[in-house]
């Protein structure tokens, strides 16, 4: 039987995580698939021979069990993570921010510091966090989102400098627009307003996204990519976009 090294992917029901499964299970590896969905990822492991585990970032206990599920893990990444409402400052909802904070930079956080052990342990660990663009830019009505991914940034680029000298690799991939369930989940289902994103435009599907991940993580150990912005051909920038 052909080893095979074991990957995590985090927020793996849908979208990104889901695509990202499916190009690592193509890759070599044997994905460990984790979400609230547990169902949707059973569906995709069933499909890729991989292992579904009930998995919500937002809680330790969850977390603790997940990591208690997965006894060796090569390579992490840290895909859950969304966007809620985009109001300004002065009307912004502490819900919907603490909801942000929670999902992208304590659950990166308690999912990392879970499994570091089992990276480490493996001799040739990589942890890879998907921010976003909203991690090195900032634009009107989207404070909370940006800070909750500069955040989770900041979290990812420092572990870079604390685990130099260790077996374990660190790369960030900056999506621009994705057509995923994103804007979906921000809009709260409205879906005109979430079509509205990619209006005129030919944006990113979680498959290109799948592949860049996928690329990093098959490069040789000695090669590390530190930080990878993608954005369609029609993007400049979080807020500049030639629409059709």
């Amino acid at each position: 039987m052909t080893f095979r090294p074991t990957a995590v992917v985090t927020g793996a029901s849908s979208g990104i995580g889901a695509a990202t499964a499916r190009a690592l299970a193509k890759a070599g590896f044997h994905v460990v698939l984790g979400a609230r969905r547990v169902d949707r990822c059973a569906e995709i492991a069933a499909e890729i021979d991989g292992t579904a585990v009930r998995l919500d970032v937002t809680d330790p206990e969850s977390v603790s069990a997940f990591a208690a599920a997965v006894p060796d893990c090569t390579l992490l990444v840290n895909n859950a993570g969304g966007a809620k409402g985009l109001e300004p400052v002065a009307k912004a909802d502490e819900d919907a921010w603490r909801w942000m904070y929670e999902t992208n930079v304590l659950g990166t956080l308690r999912v990392t510091k879970a499994l570091l052990p089992a990276l480490l342990a493996s001799g040739d660990g990589h942890i890879v966090t998907v921010t976003s663009i909203a991690a090195i830019e900032s634009y009107d009505n989207g404070a909370g989102y940006t800070g909750a991914k500069h955040a989770q940034a900041m979290l990812h680029r420092t572990l870079r400098g604390e685990l130099l000298g260790q077996p374990v690799r660190l790369t960030e991939v900056l999506p621009g627009m994705v057509d995923t369930e994103f804007s979906l989940v921000r809009f709260a289902g409205d879906q005109d307003r979430a079509a509205n994103v990619y209006r005129g435009l030919t944006p990113l599907t979680a498959d290109d996204i799948a592949d860049v991940i996928a690329f990093a993580a098959t490069r040789p150990s000695h090669v590390n990519l530190d930080q990878i912005v993608i954005k369609p051909r029609d993007q400049a920038s979080a807020t500049r976009a030639h629409r059709a």
